[in-house]
């Protein structure tokens, strides 16, 4: 049953992970491989497990364990196969104390001639020269991660990291399905506190000893069939990136209408193999909002007035509010990656807006305000590409007193200056009332000089690909993080405009293809959850067997 669904499984959200955990579910519970009646009984491996342990303790090799209750049959999670028994962990095993045979991870190396062994989930964390630290194991260990849960199984001599490095041996059995039952453990998550004692609590089924081998053996060739559905996976994403970037290429390297019709019957006949990845529909999206701002989404209309004459209007009742003259044009032309239509044309975000301003980054409370009236402080999560999540906001503290001259005002275009991904939104009020938000000083807003320009156009266009390449050219900071934009390279951005009647055009074009978009979007989430359900289902199915 469980290779003859493996393609569902495989394929499945998370899938091959889910598969993982079910081949070793399966192993623990003795329905991977075929029991051997002639296997001699694990009840006699835990009487030489016991034998093995006294005669080390006798020996000083080892300390003397504590006492450990009976099980109760209440305890036992599940029927074990004939032949199997029930054991408490710290019965088949003893730890190999690093005392003080630890290294600070300050002191590890890149290279050593001894390897370090740590908590962490990386085999190796190291390495180190002194060997007066190094740890000679009688035979392969686990390493149990007292803070991380990591488990790994090391067959080699190595170096105990500090803190937190728990060594153990397991006794006559084999270390292979010991790690691999450890690794099935659903271990209460305590955060960064202590895990030892939680781990030391399990109860572990025990196998005749040639079942164990049987087991190891067939686990191994399932987690290398699950490395190859893994790497397949992998292959395939790639291989399909690189299709929808192709087929979403010829759109963008049309140059007229006609053209771009002709390429999207190409791109349509692939629509299943293209639109069946949350990436591709995002591609797909991205490349629809730069045919918009190119002019290729709605037809031409002669009768339009030329943008010209409406960047004219625009800048002189700029200049008018301002209360000073216009300022003569730069005679220097900037390098556009292409050619817009006739009656458009090219200018600065500057020329086009007013009011630009951000707001204040204050320390705020966490959490969501259970009392309307208090003010809240946008986080930049709440600007998403032409999207406004109002809920996304700190708290602030009743200490501090508002600033209601930078509340935001439903309309506001707003654009996040700092972050790896800067996103442009507008925001609207839909079920907050009163809005009682703030800008923060990582979120500048602006609004049209003139009614001329349509906010969803400039947001449109501040979105599309020219633009964004800008404002990755004008970033500065250190960290991905915290890069920034100053408002003066923002009023210095180049977007394409077009007269108000084909801005509105396109702006309804637009909004109707981002819906279909959203559409695509969910229909894929209803099959994936569908796809992970049936997968979860198979795994329950398999595991209850």
């Amino acid at each position: 049953m469980l290779l003859s669904n493996i393609e569902l499984l495989a394929t499945a959200p998370g899938g091959v992970a889910k598969l993982r955990e079910l081949i070793l579910t399966l192993a623990v519970q003795g329905k991977l491989v075929p029991q051997d009646p002639a296997d001699e009984p694990a009840s006699v491996l835990l009487q030489k497990i016991r034998a093995e342990k006294d005669r080390l303790m006798a020996e000083g090799k080892i300390k003397r364990d504590k006492p450990l209750a009976e099980i109760a049959e209440e305890e036992k999670p599940f029927e074990l196969p004939v032949g199997w028994e029930w054991v408490r962990l710290p019965e088949i095993y003893y730890s190999i104390s690093p005392s003080s045979n630890k290294l600070l991870s300050s002191a590890v190396e890149i290279e050593g001639r001894f390897p370090v062994v740590d908590q962490g989930q990386r085999p190796i964390a190291g390495y180190t020269n002194d060997r007066a630290l190094l740890i000679e194991i009688p035979g392969p260990v686990i390493v149990f991660g007292d803070h991380t849960k990591a488990i790994k199984h090391i067959d080699f001599d190595f170096v105990a990291g500090a803190d937190g490095t728990k060594i153990l041996r397991p006794v006559l059995q084999d270390e292979k399905f010991f790690a691999f039952q450890l690794r099935g453990f659903d271990l209460e998550d305590r955060g960064y506190a202590r895990h030892f004692k939680v781990l030391n609590a399990q109860l572990f089924a025990l196998p005749p000893l040639a079942e164990q081998s049987r087991i190891v053996t067939r686990v191994e060739a399932l987690m290398r069939l699950c490395d190859a559905l893994e790497a397949k996976g992998q292959l395939e994403a790639a291989h399909h990136a690189q299709v929808v970037s192709t087929l979403l290429g010829t759109l963008t390297a049309s140059t007229t209408p006609e053209e771009l019709a002709a390429h999207w019957q190409r791109v349509a006949q692939h629509f299943d193999l293209l639109l069946d990845r949350p990436e591709a529909i995002d591609a797909l999206e991205q490349t629809l909002l730069q045919l918009a701002v190119r002019g290729l989404l709605v037809p031409q209309d002669p009768t339009d007035e030329p943008a010209s004459e409406l960047l004219d209007r625009v800048t002189q009742r700029k200049a008018v509010n301002a209360g000073k003259s216009r300022k003569s044009a730069d005679d220097k032309v900037p390098f556009f990656p292409y050619e817009l239509p006739d009656r458009w044309t090219w200018a600065q975000l500057g020329d086009l807006v007013e009011n630009m301003g951000s707001g204040w980054s204050p320390a705020c409370d966490e959490g969501e305000r259970s009392d309307p009236t208090r003010w809240g402080v946008l986080r930049t999560t709440a600007v998403q590409i032409n999207e406004f999540r109002p809920r996304e906001h700190k708290v602030l503290p009743s200490k501090l007193s508002p600033r209601p001259e930078i509340e935001v005002q439903d309309g506001d275009i707003l654009i996040t200056r700092a972050g790896p991904m800067n996103r442009v939104g507008i925001s609207c009020w839909v079920d907050l009332a009163p809005p009682r938000l703030m800008l923060s000083d990582k979120i500048v807003r602006f609004h049209p000089a003139a009614d001329e320009m349509l906010p969803a156009f400039i947001v449109l266009a501040l979105n599309a690909g020219y633009t964004k390449d800008q404002i990755e050219a004008a970033k500065s900071g250190m960290a991905a993080s915290q890069v920034n934009i100053s408002q003066s390279d923002l009023r210095g951005f180049w977007i394409p405009i077009c007269s108000k009647t084909e801005q509105s055009r396109i702006v309804t074009r637009v909004t109707a293809l981002r819906r279909l978009c959203a559409d695509l979007r969910q229909r894929l989430a209803d099959r994936q959850s569908l796809q992970a359900r049936l997968a979860q289902a198979l795994v329950d199915e398999a595991a209850g067997a």
